[in-house]
């Protein structure tokens, strides 16, 4: 198989959580230096890069998180009914 080949289906897999995971490192250490060099102290700095990630983080975890499911795309059904529930004893 030729490089470019390897190079193509290689880019075809990348998904939104391999761009939030590209974007931590980014922010964390890109922002944190702008601010640097902007002269703000770095106590000051290194926070607001933290806190760019972290909102990162949170909206690929909260906002937009990850949904289990099939890896054909057919729709999950449950064979219970949700009105038929067995009595639990945890005694």
């Amino acid at each position: 198989m030729a490089p470019t080949k390897i190079i193509v289906r290689v880019a075809h897999m990348l998904d939104y959580y391999d761009y939030v995971l590209g974007f931590v490192p980014l922010a964390l250490v890109g922002i944190t230096a702008v601010l640097r060099a902007a002269g703000v102290d770095l106590l000051i700095a290194v926070p607001v890069g933290a806190a760019a990630a972290s909102l990162a983080v949170g909206h690929a975890l909260f906002v937009n998180g990850p949904v289990a499911g099939p890896a054909d795309g057919a729709p999950v059904h449950s064979t219970a009914s949700t009105t038929d529930r067995s009595r639990f004893n945890a005694d």
